[in-house]
């Protein structure tokens, strides 16, 4: 069986798949399994063989699995898969929805709302300018303010923060601007408020050049139980590579009160009904 979520805190992990091949997506499938926690957010998803393939054999492992498919050729997205009993979240987005999932699991605490963002990427074009821009505010407008829930916005932002070190011009100030809405409406940088300092990097260009691009911002009521926020660069840097990113887990001192009963994805049927 596989190792069930830490009872005495509920872990959160962000890994973007890179659309993986039906090969990496095997890997990536040994190694997500095997982690602690209990609800993994995979971006970077397409409706290909790769991501088929783990949402179904994640499903007949026992998992909560919810993928939109990207409704075009090229078109990326988020697929959240939990040790956890979950119900729909609280995201409503009318553009590029399957790039903003949300899901709802019970703690001790009460609700906790988990949304995986996968923000568009851009280059220099107006077509590509717009394109993020225009989700950037459908996602002002779907996902809620922070308020008193419990609530955990989390993947891969492609945005950098104001401060980022170094700073890059072509940066633009529309996608600043989504950070610092964030924290607008009550959502905290969960690895800026362990690390105020750290200059850490999720993705490496050819160049050498660093960006934190992979984020966690917590509510107030979520980010007062925050136990920790690390990156986890083995899976970009190590001899395997899965993907070229790093991933970023949250831990959370509150404890999960809907466990399913997962067993091990190995043991998973090969043949079991392709569900996605």
């Amino acid at each position: 069986m596989d190792e069930g979520p830490r009872m005495n805190t509920l872990d959160v992990l962000t890994f973007n798949l890179n659309n993986p091949s039906r090969e990496r997506a095997e890997r990536q499938l040994a190694y997500l399994a095997g982690r602690p926690e209990a609800v993994l957010v995979l971006t970077e998803t397409a409706d290909s063989a790769g991501c088929a393939f783990l949402a179904t054999r994640f499903a007949a492992a026992g998992y909560d699995v919810e993928f939109q498919l990207p409704g075009s050729r090229g078109e990326r997205g988020v697929m959240i898969v939990s040790k956890l009993a979950t119900r729909p979240g609280p995201t409503t987005l009318g553009y590029l929805p399957h790039r903003c999932v949300s899901v709802t699991v019970d703690t001790d605490a009460g609700p906790l709302d988990v949304i995986g963002l996968y923000v568009p990427s851009r280059d220099a074009s107006e077509e590509k300018k717009l394109r993020k821009r225009s989700f950037l505010e459908q996602c002002r407008r779907g996902i809620p303010e922070a308020g008193n829930r419990q609530r955990l916005v989390i993947g891969d932002f492609n945005i950098l923060e104001p401060a980022h070190t170094p700073r890059y011009r072509f940066f633009q100030p529309f996608e600043y601007a989504f950070y610092e809405w964030l924290g607008e409406v009550g959502y905290q940088d969960a690895f800026r408020r362990l690390y105020p300092q750290a200059l850490e990097y999720s993705w490496v260009g050819r160049t050498g050049d660093g960006y934190r691009y992979d984020h966690a911002h917590a509510s107030k009521a979520l980010a007062d139980k925050l136990r920790e926020c690390a990156y986890v660069h083995e899976v970009r840097t190590g001899e395997d590579r899965l993907t070229d990113h790093s991933a970023l887990t949250v831990s959370l001192a509150v404890q999960p009160a809907m466990p399913n009963h997962v067993t091990s994805v190995e043991r998973a049927a090969e043949a079991a009904p392709a569900l996605f």
